[in-house]
């Protein structure tokens, strides 16, 4: 490469890599699932395997894996097909969108092109990206359309190929050359085509021959000569215009690749591999242990390397074939993760979902996974008693290894130290099967939402109920049913089902439903235990509520399909005769407004700060002051590693802060840096420490990134923080609930939650020199102190 083009394409990179608005790459992590394969292809001893959205690197000589995912500056879109150019160490990905994305292997950088993307003339439906062909520094782009050329020495596009009747557009499979023509694969009848690459207008349909008609679904060149498989399965051999056929595969082939002097078609139960006079050198199929449909295959280094569905990739040798190993990075079951829970500092995931409107079609019969010690487990469907579609996770805060996990159309399952244990239905518990009309033998119990209370008790909502709340006492066994009927008269019609479900320092269940707004229950009241608020009158801007979370000053936030509210004194709830909910006003620009006016939220969650996290439908994830006054992000796709801007689920590490959000299209982690205040200051402590020179973070400006400064973590609720020098002279000094990191004042230390972090600069706002400097804690409640040191050597 020339050191011109090297310097457009830094310049061109850095300006993609750069398109966040603040970096925080470091703070975010990807937790993508590798196991089902879109495509795999070769480089230098090297595979390189695209899962739905991210896409890994396996080195073949070190064993060493490499992800490479929105984090690194993927787009998160659904992955068709990739390619890697060993002359000019590029990985190039295609996606269904049309997009088309250029990793660099020398600096680790994402390209994104836009044009087929942007292409106004072409429908979303005809950009899919089908295959790469490289010749001569030119990539052959196949697509829905037609053929596009790219040049990846200049990084343009060039011409664009119709090759339909009249130049309209066609889908083309795959492309290949051989003797300066080129051979286009054509679906919808539209057959082979063929043109000669030195004729200067190739735009225009009518230089393209028909060699064949028919639907064509690969063309690979091996050993001079053409090889295209048609839609009835047969293998055919083109030389010129002549077509010779040669056999029929039991199943059409999904893919074809030409590597290391193999031609490997890949069908869904079987890898073919072909030696370069298309002599059958090996065949290999699935296993009793690795029982999954194929996708694609390469060959290198006299190894196979296939992508499936469901066990990443598989790797065998093609000589001597044995067992097959599996190869993929460590990540969840799937990507689409349904709900979350991280309050134990093990993060548990489900994948059972259900509709908008509380069906559970379709069923789905899916593990769950969990992440502990910074690795991804898994518990497949079949060791889950039956349990389908499971959504809500509630962790015992009393048993921390004490799970149940609800199933939206079977119970509750329960598991203990991560082994699944019962599960709940109609038989063994209190938990009951709705009942339809007419259809006496028809079962579904579709438990949704769950929640411990302060004493143990665990709650459930079955949708479709007279009687929908139920708790559960996990060290008696008892189960007890709670009545809706004052409510519900019809228990089919009346209310379809429940999102979510909060308790409050009072006991109050604060239930968030499908079609009757809130409802509050509270056993412990004597007359009216069940009261809700629907209607416009009383602030609730639509009667479907998808999320409530009560935060640390009892107040409960309440997130609606067209809004946000929130009631402020859940403790006088049940002596108001009228309670209304309130929604937040802000200033923006001068102008007065509601927060998040008409977004539909599909999750609250309240950190150890207090802060909210709120998660939308269409407008990715926002992280507000306890106020709501300030907002302190707001994650999209355009801005964030996040693959998506719909939103399922969030949910918040209590220890380190860490934000775990669920998208429809990947899990991702954010270190945000708050953590749950503690009881006492026993386990406070400073980090790092000593600080030294290469620490070279201090004196940032921006205390919400957790990977600078320094940190004291272990605090209380009420603390005052003093940093004084040896001699006693005060460098810093921060307060709880007044010094926040996400102030507009630019603190130099502050505190959130049970973490303070201070970025190394004193009252003059200089940064300290070496020496060693005290921490005095104290807590303003129970006056206990803590007196900590750290040592800084700049």
């Amino acid at each position: 490469m020339s050191n011109t083009v090297f310097k457009i394409f830094i310049l061109v990179f850095g300006l993609t890599a750069s398109c966040y608005s603040q970096d925080f790459t470091a703070l975010w992590q990807g937790h993508y699932s590798y196991n089902n394969i879109v495509d795999v292809v070769s480089g230098n001893h090297t595979l390189y395997a695209a899962a739905q959205n991210a896409v890994f690197k396996y080195d073949t000589q070190t064993n060493e894996i490499t992800t490479i995912t929105s984090v690194e500056g993927l787009s998160g879109e659904q992955i068709t097909t990739i390619y890697y150019s060993e002359l000019y160490q590029y990985l190039l990905i295609g996606y269904e969108t049309g997009l088309v994305e250029i990793y660099s292997e020398t600096d680790n950088s994402v390209l994104s092109v836009v044009d087929i993307l942007d292409k106004q003339n072409i429908t979303p439906v005809n950009k899919g990206i089908n295959h790469f062909f490289e010749n001569e520094g030119l990539i052959y782009i196949s697509t829905n359309y037609g053929v596009s050329v790219y040049d990846l020495e200049r990084l343009e596009f060039g011409d664009t190929y119709f090759l339909g009747n009249g130049g309209s557009q066609v889908t083309v499979t795959q492309v290949s050359i051989l003797n300066n023509e080129i051979y286009a694969a054509c679906l919808a009848g539209n057959g082979i085509k063929r043109a000669d690459l030195n004729n200067p207008n190739l735009i225009d349909y009518q230089q393209w021959q028909t060699v064949i008609m028919g639907n064509y679904y690969t063309m690979n060149t091996i050993n001079n000569k053409l090889y295209s498989v048609r839609d009835n399965r047969v293998l055919y051999e083109i030389n010129g215009a002549t077509i010779n056929t040669l056999f029929t595969f039991p199943v059409l082939p999904l893919d074809a690749d030409m590597s290391d002097s193999n031609l490997v078609y890949s069908t869904s139960n079987t890898i073919y591999v072909y030696d370069e006079n298309l002599g059958l050198v090996n065949s290999f199929q699935p296993t009793e242990a690795f029982d999954s449909n194929f996708t694609s295959a390469v060959s290198l280094d006299d190894s196979i390397y296939i992508g499936t569905e469901a066990f990443g990739v598989l790797n065998n040798s093609i000589s001597a074939v044995g067992e097959y190993s599996e190869i993929k990075p460590n990540g969840p079951l799937f990507n689409e993760t349904f709900r979350l829970n991280a309050e134990s500092g093990v993060v548990w995931s489900s994948f059972g979902d259900y509709t908008e409107d509380l069906v559970p079609s379709p069923v789905r019969s899916r593990g769950i996974s969990y992440y502990r010690n910074e690795v991804w487990e898994s518990i497949p469907y079949d060791s889950l008693l039956g349990g389908r579609n499971l959504s809500q996770i509630a962790v015992n805060p009393f048993v921390s290894n004490q799970v149940f996990v609800s199933s939206f159309q079977d119970g509750l399952l329960e598991l203990n130290d991560f082994e699944p244990t019962i599960l709940y239905d109609e038989t063994n518990s209190g938990l009951e099967s709705l009942v339809l009309p007419g259809s006496p033998n028809f079962r579904s119990l579709r438990v949704s939402a769950t929640a411990f209370d302060r004493t143990g008790l665990l709650w459930s909502l079955s949708s479709l109920l007279f009687e929908p709340l139920k708790s559960y006492d996990p060290i008696t066994g008892n189960w007890n049913s709670y009545d809706f009927s004052s409510i519900i008269q019809d228990a089919i019609r009346d209310e379809f089902g429940y999102f979510d479900l909060a308790i409050d320092n009072n006991g109050t269940k604060w239930i968030g439903a499908y079609t009757n707004g809130i409802y509050a229950y509270n056993e412990t009241v004597s007359n009216n235990p069940l009261r809700n608020i629907r209607t416009e009158e009383q602030g609730l801007p639509f009667p479907r509520v998808n999320a409530v979370a009560i935060d640390n000053r009892n107040q409960l936030w309440v997130g609606t399909f067209t809004g946000l509210r929130v009631l402020y004194n859940t403790s006088g709830f049940y002596e108001d005769s009228n309670p209304t909910l309130s929604s937040i006003i802000i200033l923006e620009n001068g102008i007065a407004k509601e927060l998040l006016e008409g977004e539909t939220i599909t999750d609250i969650k309240v950190d150890g700060s207090n802060n909210k996290w709120i998660g939308t439908v269409d407008s990715g994830v926002f992280y507000f002051s306890p106020d709501g006054q300030t907002t302190i992000y707001h994650f999209t796709k355009d801005n964030s590693p996040l693959p998506s801007n719909r939103i399922n689920d969030i949910s918040i590490d209590p220890n380190d802060g860490t934000v775990y959000i669920a998208s429809i299209k990947g899990l991702l982690s954010f270190k945000a840096g708050g953590s749950k205040p503690g009881n006492t200051l026993e386990d406070a402590f400073v980090y790092p420490n000593p600080v030294r020179p290469e620490y070279n973070i201090l004196g940032f400006n921006d205390l919400n990134d957790i990977n600078k400064g320094v940190k004291i973590n272990g605090l209380t609720e009420r603390v005052n923080i003093k940093i004084t020098d040896i001699e006693g002279n005060l460098v810093a000094e921060a307060q709880s609930n007044v010094n926040l990191r996400s102030s507009n004042s630019n603190y130099n230390f502050a505190i959130d939650g049970g973490t303070a972090i201070w970025n190394g600069k004193n009252l003059a706002n200089n940064v300290v020199r070496t020496g060693v400097y005290l921490i005095l804690i104290s807590d303003l409640d129970s006056f206990e102190t803590k007196v900590l040191k750290v040592l800084i050597v700049q």
